[in-house]
């Protein structure tokens, strides 16, 4: 290369000085190698290693062995496969450095991670077999480099594709693929698996009035209480926005199913401080089961997505379990929605108004508004059927106006001084137009503003803001009365009732019911809130009283009223005011002595199976431990049925009582909530023994199982 720079291992090193000789010289060879050896480890681009022919390491670059923890010489007889962890530990799915070296081949760029405490570090390990002059093989040398960087970049992006960002919950997409896959093995193990699909309630209104970073923060702090009650990490996604899911394998129990979506209802409810903001939010949950509500993932997530939608319908805050109904249900909603729009024109909304009684003197002292909507075909409908159809399709405001207005015009006609209380949802709450509406309400009726009592939940309470404090002073301006209705049903908290002007606590009915129940600690609470009340000198009413021993506990605990059924049933405008004209309403206490299970009254075609014949039956009244049924005739006390309330929901039965065609029988096995005002079974039977049952009798005749268990352990 005449004229110019010479060129060497490393390309362009210098200008000629001197011409190159002829032959290089074998040991200036092996030095310049050893140095070029020595400044690359040093540089710190790589290092060396070698073994002996039983794997033990007879060098290691030292630089290597001090980030590792060790010295040259602490390493010098240590298996090579030591200094790694086992591949396989890390989901790495290439040979094994052990399998590789029983090989003796070569090898290059293999992933490892350090075994060492506190060195997380991965190298890419190559190595070449080294045999003597006689074939024997006599070992490894090899090298090594530093691949952390780009191993931890890898797993953030990979991180980014599976994870959500923001609260490190697995995406859609992974949970997706997670769910499918779970089902698939499980498919063929005859196994069940759960999800779970949430979706938080008032979370808009806190991205509306804090911002989205307070929403982002919240956001987090829901995952946090997630996996305090799921536990793995891996089960429980972030779909996007307000929405997650969660995987649960191996369980089909709705009574644990229903208790743990109680309970992640009220952790997610419980109040949350942000940004020195406290905030509140609730949730809704809706769930199915595979194999019983879907094979698939798409499915499956179609159909918890209905019990999801079923469960917000139902007044928010609430769970619900898939069954086939829901879809006829979703359209009914659909239907009664655009009916609820023109109900008011028609006439079919009216009020009835439910006494509230004073507990020791059993006189009526004031009235709660309860609105009713009389379907033109469909007949009664339950406010909680249509209350949250009217919030959801913004028809809330003009309902609950007129509610309001029609409540101070019946009450204004009231001989005496009995009080109305009429409920404000939280959307109206919210609007600031409420207390002109008020005013509006009080002058064109001439009610006096002491007698009508507005009932705020404490949902009202979503942050403590100036808006909240103005409202509740503007209202308490024009005289009205103001009672915190359902208090402590998971938004408690003492510190607005230190500001707020209650003059009312309503204790809710959650609290009464068990509250007889030996071992219930529900009397504690009740006594707490009671002395509470006193000591801000606020009166109390126990809601939900229906038996004659709930009513003797709250007298004992110092409730100053009571209302529910053991006294009276909501009347009528025209029965109320035959009542007022008598002078003073006193109403005596009647119901049962003690209390009972909830009774739910409904005409449902069911069967029921004995001794190879199943006969359709109808259920006229249902509670968790037996049923009021109709359709057989001189049943003899203590015949055992299973009861088939379709879709794989079986229960055995014993009659208890037998009056011709009606038969009271009890369940062997108690029923448990569905979460949205109804019953269902603790489990069902699987569609993989039913298939297989169906394989092993007719088409017209079914196993004689004595019992569900049977069914379950067939």
């Amino acid at each position: 290369m005449p004229g110019g720079a010479e060129r060497g291992f490393f390309g362009k090193i210098g200008v000629r000085l001197a011409p190159p000789r002829a032959e290089p010289q074998p040991v200036l060879a092996a030095a310049d190698a050893l140095l070029l050896v020595r400044n690359y480890e040093e540089c710190g681009q790589g290092w060396f290693w070698s073994t002996d022919a039983k794997g033990q390491l007879t060098y290691i670059t030292d630089s290597v062995a001090q980030l590792m923890g060790r010295t040259t010489g602490a390493l010098l007889g240590t298996p090579l496969v030591e200094l790694f962890l086992p591949a396989d530990s890390h989901g790495e799915r290439q040979r094994t450095l052990p399998f590789l070296l029983t090989r003796q081949s070569r090898f290059d760029e293999l992933p490892l991670r350090s075994a060492f405490e506190g060195d997380d570090r991965w190298w890419a390990i190559s190595g070449c077999p080294q045999f003597d002059g006689g074939g024997k093989f006599a070992g490894y040398r090899g090298s090594g480099t530093d691949i952390t960087a780009q191993r931890r970049s890898a797993e953030d992006a990979s991180r980014l594709a599976l994870y959500d960002s923001l609260t490190g919950l697995a995406n859609r997409f992974h949970i997706s693929k997670k769910l499918e896959a779970t089902l698939a093995v499980f498919a063929q193990q005859q196994r069940s698996c759960a999800i779970m699909l949430l979706d938080l309630d008032r979370f808009k209104q806190v991205n509306d009035t804090l911002g989205h970073p307070a929403g982002d923060a919240l956001l987090k702090q829901v995952a946090e209480r997630l996996l305090k009650i799921v536990g793995d990490r891996e089960m429980v996604s972030r779909l996007g926005g307000d929405e997650f899911q969660i995987i649960l394998p191996d369980i089909e129990d709705r009574g644990k199913l229903g208790d743990m979506a109680a309970e992640i209802i009220a952790s997610l409810s419980q109040p949350y401080s942000v940004e020195g903001s406290r905030c509140i939010i609730g949730a809704s949950v809706g769930v199915a089961i595979a194999p019983f509500d879907g094979l698939s993932g798409d499915d499956l997530v179609r159909n918890a997505d209905l019990a999801l939608y079923a469960a917000k319908g139902n007044g928010r805050g609430r769970f619900a379990f898939y069954s086939s109904d829901l879809h006829q249900a979703a359209e009914d909603r659909r239907v009664l929605e655009e009916d609820l729009r023109d109900a008011l024109a028609r006439g079919e909304i009216e009020l009835g108004y439910q006494p509230v009684v004073h507990s020791r003197s059993d006189m009526v002292t004031g009235v709660e508004a309860l609105v009713r909507w009389n379907h033109r075909e469909r007949g009664a409908i339950s406010p909680a059927v249509f209350i949250p159809i009217a919030e959801e399709a913004n028809l809330i405001w003009p309902l609950g106006e007129w509610v309001l207005r029609k409540a101070c015009e019946d009450a204004a006609r009231w001989p005496g001084e009995m009080r109305v209380a009429v409920n404000v949802s939280p959307i109206q709450f919210a609007n600031p137009d409420l207390p002109k509406i008020v005013a509006n309400a009080l002058a064109a009726t001439g009610l006096a503003p002491d007698r009508l009592e507005l009932e705020i939940t404490e949902s009202v309470f979503l942050a403590d803001s100036a808006e909240t404090s103005r409202m509740f002073k503007a209202l308490k301006g024009l005289g009205v009365r103001l009672a915190l209705d359902d208090f402590g049903t998971g938004y408690s908290s003492l510190g607005y009732l230190q500001s707020a002007p209650f003059d009312k606590i309503k204790i809710d009915q959650s609290f009464v019911r068990d509250a007889t129940i030996p071992g219930s600690r529900n009397g504690a609470i009740i006594a707490a809130i009671v002395a509470l009340a006193e000591a801000l000198e606020m009166e109390t009413t126990a809601e939900g009283i229906e038996s004659l021993d709930q009513l003797e506990l709250v007298r004992k605990l110092n409730v100053s009223h009571v209302q529910g059924y053991v006294y009276s049933k909501a009347v009528p405008q025209a029965e109320l005011l035959e009542h007022a004209e008598a002078g003073s309403w006193t109403i005596k206490p009647a119901g049962p002595a003690r209390q009972r299970n909830d009774r739910f009254s409904l005409f449902r075609k069911v069967g029921a199976i004995h001794d190879n014949h199943r006969y359709g039956v109808v259920i006229r009244n249902l509670s968790a431990t037996g049923a009021f049924i109709e359709g057989l005739l001189d049943v003899p006390v203590g015949t055992r049925f299973v009861i088939d309330f379709g879709e794989g929901q079986l229960v055995t039965a014993t009659v208890r009582r037998s009056m011709k065609h009606q038969q009271g029988v009890e369940f062997e096995q108690t029923m448990v909530s569905d979460g949205n005002g109804g019953l269902c079974t603790r489990h069902r039977v699987s569609p993989y023994l039913i298939a297989a049952a169906a394989q092993q009798t007719s088409a017209l005749a079914l196993p004689s199982f004595t019992t569900t268990a049977d069914w379950r352990a067939a």
